[in-house]
């Protein structure tokens, strides 16, 4: 059914796009993982709306989902040039999901931090194909149809990115036993033990900070128990002292919340699957940090 041309019609779009829009904020976010990047795609996508011939818009969602799709697409190719010249590790940034777990998708994929961070190794199609069929459960078909390409295609892509993610990623543990291993680690590195540190992260287990040249934040990945242990333990005592330990929801999953005198200072979130930590991550640009905290004090 056309949108139609009438007096409302511009009330009509408005309608009809603040009902899909939390699905496409949510293809957006996953491609590009930043908030900052999702909210000028949408942006844009409602200022085609606007300007297109609504009248010859059958499927208007479906419509909307392809612009969508296509200038994440775009930014993320962009993107990927500016992260390049990124200070330090780049890290997905954090969102708070308490009032949408599953980010407007069918289900609550591709939106843990670590697979956002896995996402970024795909190049941006493959990142879209990926997010539309495994979070939104797309046909394959539309998909194609979306990203300008066919089925076989298609097909390929999403199972290219499945392998690379599954190669990469071990299987998650329990909620409980998340937020347990977190407290132990959060435990000894402010106290600094080495022995509980190195016995709980895994033997490939890597520190990131994403701090955008900010000082004090590690500018490269640190990598084995060993040095991310002494890392922590070395790091503690000018950090750990007077701080304030919330703990939050990110990307559905827990995390801490680190303030000094009500100033967020840094976002912790860890991937721990049965062998152990996996991934230690650190958010720690200011404002990265900002749009996170405000949208949690909401």
């Amino acid at each position: 059914m056309g949108m139609g041309d009438g007096v409302n019609s511009l009330d009509e779009a408005t309608t009809v796009f603040m009902a899909v829009r939390p699905q496409l904020y949510g293809i957006a976010y996953r491609v590009l993982g930043s908030t900052a990047e999702a909210e000028d795609i949408l942006q844009e996508a409602w200022l085609r709306w606007q300007h297109t011939d609504r009248s010859a818009v059958r499927e208007p969602k479906a419509f909307l989902t392809t612009v969508t799709a296509r200038l994440a697409i775009n930014l993320a190719q962009s993107a990927r040039v500016r992260r390049e010249s990124y200070t330090g590790p780049w890290l997905p940034e954090p969102i708070d999901t308490r009032g949408d777990p599953q980010l407007g998708a069918e289900r609550a994929e591709a939106l843990d931090l670590a697979v956002l961070f896995l996402l970024e190794k795909l190049n941006p199609v493959e990142r879209a194909a990926y997010v539309l069929r495994e979070a939104f459960d797309y046909p394959y078909q539309q998909i194609a149809d979306m990203l300008e390409t066919n089925e076989t295609n298609t097909r390929q892509l999403v199972s290219r990115a499945r392998k690379r993610i599954s190669s990469e990623r071990r299987k998650p543990v329990d909620a409980a036993e998340h937020r347990r291993l977190m407290e132990v680690f959060l435990t000894a590195a402010q106290t600094g033990d080495l022995a509980v540190l190195e016995d709980i992260l895994t033997e490939d287990v890597v520190s990131y900070t994403d701090g955008n040249g900010l000082r004090g934040a590690s500018r490269i990945p640190v990598f084995g128990p060993v040095h991310v242990s002494r890392y922590l333990a070395a790091f503690g005592p000018r950090f750990w002292p007077h701080k304030e330990i919330e703990w939050v929801e990110a990307n559905g999953g827990p995390a801490a919340l680190v303030s000094d005198g009500g100033a967020p200072v840094v976002l912790l979130t860890l991937e721990i699957s049965e062998r152990g930590i996996e991934r230690a991550m650190w958010v720690m640009n200011p404002e990265k940090l900002a749009r996170y905290v405000a949208s949690l004090r909401t």
